[in-house]
């Protein structure tokens, strides 16, 4: 690449820089005309612009230059005018990390302090004030682990240089050569830190979003599914008892009426995210409509009372349990049993059909009612496992820890 495909190069990126800059501000602008200033925004703007007025610190040299007072001013000239380039250079590239850390970079932080000794050195008096500059540009570049080094090396060099030539004025050019370094690393860090945790606080709200929306679909499916299957199966258990007995048949409406309106209620609760499920009812729920669908039930349960918590997840796993052994399995029997004890409780349901509850399966877990139960109990720190029974049939085994403040006590079998 030629000089001038660089120059051209370098000039297109200072014109992009500045593009983005100004949209930048006008975001900031409008921002701020609707919300007021936020918090996270009281940093220096992202962008090379914020350091580029300290260039005025050069003006003396500048003014050497000009009245005269500079020998070799042709040289002295070349020498500012490539130190301000090089400075642009480096102040623009410290924004990005991939630039920041570049080669080219650093070398032209290195040409800088080369060069900033050569003419500090050979003029003294306001040329020594580059010093600090060149400070700004190492502080802009040089942030970590490594930055206290940097910085005080770079402060004894110029304190070296300076007292060669101004004898104990060289303290004060030290001094701001110090200072300037680590104050512009340490503003720039914590600059970069609260965009970092702006952009986290609004990743962690999109996975808060993304949370809530699952959680809302997982029980609308349960909720739903659960609910139409026993519609279903009373409203046939009906069917086939009207042309015997029509107040059995009338029965069985009145079930399916109740079970519409507590549906809805559960829904309202499931959006507004409010629901805890109860055990005990799940259970009642469950007998009810294994008994509409012809099946056998048999509920065992034993071991201390559960938390609220602990309740609701297995009362999702009957749920969706019995509503596939309604739907598939064509069983004569289901057994519900619920065994508590010092650290676990577990959860079996197993029924005697022909396994079409395993149909929907991939390996380990079944349809996507038993996968959104299996993350919710890994997620408490429980396990789910459904698979076809040993003597045919299907069985689903959940187990959960006993949540803290649950005080365990002497297993009291008794059968619904």
């Amino acid at each position: 690449m030629t000089r001038m495909q660089r120059a051209v190069q370098g000039w297109r990126s200072w014109q992009l820089a500045r593009d983005e800059w100004k949209a930048d501000h006008a975001r900031m602008k409008a921002y701020r005309r609707e919300h007021g200033r936020p918090a996270e925004e009281l940093g220096p703007p992202p962008t090379g612009f914020a350091l580029l007025p300290w260039l005025l610190m050069g003006l003396g040299a500048a003014s050497n230059l000009v009245q005269g007072k500079t020998p070799h001013p042709w040289v002295g000239g070349a020498g500012l005018l490539v130190f301000n380039s090089l400075y642009v250079y480096v102040v623009f590239r410290a924004f990005h990390r991939q630039t920041r850390q570049a080669t080219s970079t650093r070398g032209a932080v290195g040409a800088m302090t080369l060069l900033t000794c050569a003419l500090a050195g050979t003029y003294g008096g306001a040329w020594l004030a580059l010093f600090p500059l060149l400070g700004l540009a190492v502080g802009a570049v040089a942030r970590g682990r490594y930055l206290g080094k940097i910085g005080l090396g770079l402060t004894v060099l110029a304190g070296a240089v300076a007292g060669l030539r101004e004898g104990w004025d060289a303290v004060g050019v030290a001094y701001g050569t110090f200072l300037s370094t680590m104050v512009t690393a340490a503003i720039l860090s914590l600059s970069e830190t609260v965009r970092e945790l702006r952009d986290a606080r609004e990743e962690l709200a999109r996975q808060a979003v993304e949370k809530e929306r699952l959680r809302f679909s997982r029980d609308l499916h349960d909720l739903l599914g659960h609910t139409l299957s026993v519609i279903v199966v009373k409203s046939e258990a009906a069917r086939r008892l009207a042309p015997r007995s029509i107040e059995a048949a009338l029965e069985q409406v009145s079930d399916i009426e109740a079970v519409g309106r507590q549906a809805l209620t559960e829904i309202r609760e499931a959006v507004t995210g409010y629901r805890e499920g109860s055990l005990a009812t799940e259970l009642d729920r469950a007998r009810s409509a294994l008994t509409a669908a012809a099946v056998e039930p048999v509920v065992r349960l034993s071991g201390p009372p559960l938390s609220a918590q602990t309740e609701a997840l297995l009362g999702w796993v009957v749920r969706e349990a019995v509503t596939n052994v309604v739907r598939h399995s064509e069983a004569t029997s289901c057994t519900i049993s619920v065994e508590g004890a010092a650290e676990r409780v577990r959860l079996r349901i197993s029924d005697d059909g022909v396994g079409a509850g395993a149909a929907p399966a991939a390996p380990g877990i079944g349809g996507t009612g038993l996968k959104g139960l299996a993350e919710r109990l890994a997620t408490a720190g429980g396990s789910l496992v459904a698979e076809p029974g040993a003597r045919g049939g299907f069985t689903v085994r959940a187990e959960l820890p006993v949540a803290q403040g649950e005080a365990p006590a002497l297993p009291v079998p008794s059968a619904l």
